[in-house]
């Protein structure tokens, strides 16, 4: 157990520090290119553009991941904070400072969360914009100080240390060792952290010395990878093998490493596949005398082509390094595919390393299960979500009217994932929880959407029941006669549980608001509000259309006293991962006495017209009718 729990935080953190990364890589290629094409070895020397290399590696790319650090932490005043905070170590070194920025922009948003969390509530009417600027200041200044006088001359040290260690690795030709460290780190999510926190500003100064770095081959060559999917579109079997030319094609080409981890955590003994490519891979480079003469980010082919020296030899040296590595990991993978079981699916794989990564994937998609028809003689047709209250209803609502308004007698019911029936035909869930309704009921003809309020997977839908469609009358009786057995709406929309204009830093204190609402409203207990939080977290609350629906887990039921909501107005809107709300439906659902109101808000918000109407409403009324009227 103690394992697990050490598993999961490291590779949390792994996912943290690439998270400050990912979202500056334009900054990287963009000072990557200029190094390229204009230092006094790039293929167009000039001495006056290539006075922007040094300000952008040493202050534009830290302040840029010192920012986002904070940010992440604590939203933009995180991020103010952090970049201040950066600029300390910035100065007070003379080497790029991007691991100093991976410390000073986390620990920057975190100081200044406290300090808002600590005078919340606490502070007069019309002082808070002087308060908010005073205090990021003060504290912005204070961590600058610091990071100048204490955390820069360490990080200068620790990276002085290993300046020395990899000369003296390259002195005594045990730089291929270091894939022993950098290819199991990709799996979890520490490559950002390797490369961008300690290759890269190592190789920035080589760069200055020697015009090259043979580092920033180290974690970008995408050798290892592409002889991995190489050897699972020959020996590997089903999906696997189906879906592997073309991950092979995104890694290659598009440089987007992540997409063959799910194939490694298929098979973790192809871990030593990697590692054997890797090391074989930097012996080529050192024996060639290999190496870039900018950052190869992200680690495409044509990033390593476009940062190589102008020079015939260097070419030819990256080039049989990335050969090289391909090649002994498409052997050792072919021998470990060959002689062993494939213990778990594609799909299997991927969830694993999201759960890793601890967000949803960018590429977890690529490895869908590709189903078969649309079942014939349709007569069940289950939403399902995490607790089957929020989320699946207001699905089902909408596909019943589609069901109906297309004259089709089909059941459409919702129900949480540990529910759902075993004679459910098709199942339709959020794609993060595919998987899941998958391991339930395998038979069953799965959708994925993203979008519950306006997918197209619903209008696909209707068009291929159309064809072929049955129900048992009892069937639909029974579905009427649950719809009919609903509360009315009266009660459980109430005028002094709809707020207008409200602003929310972050999504968790928007959800905290909406179930502190329905705290004081008598309908759940307060240990409810903790629940809405872990749900989210699960899986996003976001439901489309600039909207949100924030409610407890399954488990959370047994919280709630009786149904009620809030409605709550956002006008500039609040992140829920990435994605815009304007509009928060707060949900506690008891006995089913929600879904007849929760049914009237999915088709109104449905509607893109609705949304711009009830987000520019001036009163509690006239957002209610809008709700009503449908």
């Amino acid at each position: 157990m103690a394992q697990s729990n050490i598993k999961v935080v490291v590779q949390k953190f792994g996912n943290f520090l690439s998270s400050m990364v990912m979202p500056n890589i334009g900054a990287f290629i963009a000072w990557g290119l200029i190094t390229a094409l204009f230092i006094p070895t790039g293929f167009f020397p000039n001495e006056s553009l290539a006075k922007l290399v040094d300000p952008m590696v040493k202050y534009l790319l830290p302040l840029l991941i010192g920012y986002t650090g904070g940010k992440l932490v604590h939203d933009q005043r995180g991020g103010v904070v952090g970049a201040i905070a950066t600029m300390g170590v910035i100065v007070g070194s003379d080497i790029p400072m991007f691991l100093g920025a991976m410390i000073m922009g986390p620990l920057g948003g975190y100081i200044i969360k406290k300090f808002d969390q600590f005078i919340e509530g606490k502070v007069k009417t019309g002082f808070e914009m002087l308060i908010n600027n005073f205090s990021a200041g003060i504290l912005g200044g204070i961590l600058a100080i610091l990071a100048f006088l204490g955390v820069s001359p360490a990080v200068d040290g620790f990276t002085g240390a290993l300046v020395v260690g990899v000369d003296w690795m390259v002195a005594h030709g045990l730089l291929p060792l270091t894939s022993i460290l950098i290819e199991p780190a990709k799996i979890l999510f520490l490559n950002n952290a390797i490369n961008h926190g300690i290759l890269s500003p190592i190789g920035a100064e080589q760069i200055r010395t020697n015009g090259q770095s043979i580092l920033l081959l180290l974690e970008t060559n995408p050798g290892p990878g592409l002889g991995i999917l190489l050897a699972y579109c020959f020996f590997g079997k089903g999906t696997a093998k189906q879906s592997a030319p073309g991950a092979a094609i995104i890694h290659f080409i598009g440089g987007i490493h992540e997409i063959y981890f799910p194939y490694v955590l298929m098979r973790p003994l192809l871990i030593i596949a990697a590692i054997l490519g890797g090391m074989s891979g930097v012996f080529t480079f050192v024996l060639l005398g290999g190496g870039l003469q900018a950052v190869a980010s992200p680690g495409s082919i044509l990033a390593i082509l476009a940062a190589t020296p102008g020079n015939a030899g260097s070419y030819v040296a990256n080039i049989s390094g990335v050969l090289v590595a391909a090649v002994v990991s498409f052997i050792v993978g072919s021998l470990i595919l060959k002689t062993g079981k494939q213990t778990e699916d594609l799909d299997e794989a991927a969830r694993k390393m999201q759960e890793m990564k601890g967000k949803k994937s960018s590429v977890a998609g690529s490895f869908t299960k590709q189903q078969g028809e649309v079942p014939a003689s349709v007569q069940k047709i289950v939403f399902a979500c995490d607790a089957g209250m929020g989320s699946s209803a207001m699905g089902a609502s909408l596909l019943r009217k589609k069901v109906k308004q297309a004259d089709l007698n089909i059941s459409v019911t919702n129900t949480a994932i540990s529910n759902i029936p075993s004679d459910a035909q098709i199942v339709i869930t959020q794609e993060e929880l595919t998987p899941r309704a998958q391991n339930k009921v395998p038979g069953a003809y799965h959708i994925s959407v993203d979008n519950f309020l306006s997918s197209p997977e619903y209008d696909k839908l209707i068009d291929q029941l159309k064809n072929d469609h049955t129900t048992s009358k009892a069937e639909e009786e029974k579905k009427v006669s649950a719809e009919n057995n609903a509360d009315s709406n009266d009660g459980l929309l109430k005028e002094e549980n709809v707020f207008l204009n409200q602003h929310f830093s972050s999504k968790e204190e928007a959800i905290r608001f909406a179930g502190s609402v329905l705290v004081k409203g008598g309908y759940v207990e307060e240990n409810y509000v903790e629940a809405m939080i872990e749900r989210d977290n699960m899986t996003s609350t976001y439901m489309g259309n600039d909207v949100a629906i924030p409610h407890g887990t399954e488990e959370a039921k047994k919280n709630v006293l009786r149904s009620g909501f809030t409605v709550i107005q956002v006008p500039e809107g609040v992140d829920f991962d990435g994605e815009k709300v304007r509009l928060i439906f707060g949900i506690a659902g008891k006995d089913g006495t929600h879904l007849e109101i929760l049914s009237g808000i999915a088709i109104t918000c449905s509607d893109m017209d609705n949304i711009e109407k009830m987000v520019h409403a001036k009163s509690a009324k006239e957002l209610m009718a809008i709700i009503q009227s449908n």
